[in-house]
């Protein structure tokens, strides 16, 4: 009779085995595997980061525009909330890069106080976090640039329209319950409003009317814009008019950037689904870059201090 082998017999089903080739360790091992991993994976970024300012004959490149991140402000502590995730995932998609946060209203720090500390350091381009080119695109934020001292800045082109966008706000549809294969009659009888905080300017409205039709081809649906203020339609006027079209299954997407006063809102007024704000999506941080890699690779026209819109 063959005596046992220990070694040989040994398998994940016999107390004191070795655990098979390529096993999930658990245990202290498993959380000191963990932590070395987070170390090199920050280590290799911090290498990275030193790397990209080196030019291959070996002289140090100056440093890349820092990115100043436009919120508007809020009062509900979500949209802040909100606003420093999705920065952190800016910068995990580009880790090399500096940065910064600065709001127009409500809330610190204010884009004065932030591109104030950058004056006289580093390029700035600022990026702002609204979709459309209402007054604060058009106005508050290249005036602010403008008045720092010292400030080389470029103004970015707000994140919409763009298929990012449309992509994002796919995404939180379905997320609310939105069914990506329908029937041809529930298609013919669905419908979705894109609820968004509203304008008075032409040119925000026609972004917004853009984006809805970007998203209507998405969904093969009607998309209908409607404002939470300063615009018509009303979601409740959207959906009236919707129904009037033999449109009953009428879902609202949340045009907003952040949780907020006007998200709430739209979200009571929804006869259906109603889905969450864009946030920080993926889809969005890398938005945020692409506009910020536009307004960098701009030519300059004109000396210090100058803005160029993307």
């Amino acid at each position: 009779m063959t005596a046992p082998n220990p070694a040989r017999d040994a398998s994940p089903h016999r107390p004191g085995g070795p655990p098979p080739r390529g096993a999930h360790l658990e245990g202290p091992l498993e959380g000191h595997l963990d932590s070395a991993a987070q170390l090199m994976n920050r280590i290799a970024g911090q290498l990275g980061s030193r790397l990209s300012l080196v030019s291959p004959d070996g002289t140090r490149r100056p440093p890349p525009p820092a990115l100043v991140l436009v919120a508007h402000g809020s009062r509900d502590p979500r949209t802040l909330a909100t606003v420093h995730t999705l920065i952190e995932r800016v910068r995990e998609l580009r880790p090399h890069l500096s940065v910064r946060l600065g709001h127009i209203e409500l809330n610190e720090p204010l884009l004065a106080d932030t591109l104030a500390s950058l004056a006289g350091r580093q390029d700035v381009v600022l990026v702002p976090l609204l979709l459309g080119r209402g007054y604060h695109v058009r106005r508050d934020i290249p005036e602010t640039a403008a008045a720092v001292p010292g400030l080389r800045a470029r103004v970015a082109a707000p994140l919409g329209p763009h298929p990012l966008l449309v992509e994002t706000l796919y995404a939180r549809l379905v997320e609310a319950g939105w069914r990506t294969r329908t029937s041809d009659t529930a298609r013919r009888t669905s419908a979705v409003v894109l609820a968004s905080a509203g304008s008075r300017s032409p040119e925000s409205a026609a972004d917004t009317r853009r984006t809805a039709q970007l998203l209507a081809e998405r969904l093969g649906v009607p998309v209908v814009p409607a404002y939470a203020s300063a615009a018509a339609p009303t979601v409740p006027a959207a959906v009236r008019s919707l129904a009037a079209r033999g449109r009953h299954r009428i879902a609202v997407a949340s045009y907003f950037t952040a949780p907020g006063r006007f998200a709430a809102q739209v979200a009571e007024e929804a006869p259906w689904i109603c889905a969450e704000p864009l946030g920080d999506h993926p889809a969005m941080a890398r938005l945020v870059l692409h506009r910020y890699d536009q307004a960098a690779a701009a030519p300059e026209a004109a000396p210090e201090r100058t803005l160029v819109p993307a």
